[in-house]
């Protein structure tokens, strides 16, 4: 079994989604993605087991580099991954993985679904 979860100690929803895994006993992987960014590849996996529509479903819209770059007009998918490549913080958190599912804790309880 694996367990991972993306993950930014700095964001409250993080720590409170890590927090509510470790009381349950799991010991997930921890990726800070903030330091090591994910490949395009690995955002389009996640994409699939979050079962998106669009990879913008797991982007943050509110962020300043999104408004920034534009990526409200942009409709190719390649350039959304590309973009949370180059910039990570666009990427939502935190995502936690789990036997090839996903789900994004907002709020924390939604990680719940994997178990």
């Amino acid at each position: 079994m694996s367990l991972k979860i993306y993950h930014n100690p700095r964001c409250s929803k993080s720590r409170q989604t890590l927090a509510l895994l470790t009381e349950r006993g799991e010991t997930p992987e921890i990726i800070e993605y903030l330091k090591l960014a994910p490949s395009e590849a690995e955002i389009r996996e996640v994409a699939k087991m979050l079962g998106l529509q669009s990879v913008r479903e797991m982007m943050r819209t509110g962020e300043s580099i999104y408004k920034e770059l534009n990526l409200k007009a942009v409709t190719d998918e390649d350039k959304l991954v590309r973009a949370m490549v180059e910039s990570p913080k666009l990427i939502e958190r935190p995502i936690v993985i789990k036997d090839g599912k996903a789900a994004i804790g907002r709020p924390p309880e939604n990680v719940l679904s994997l178990f």
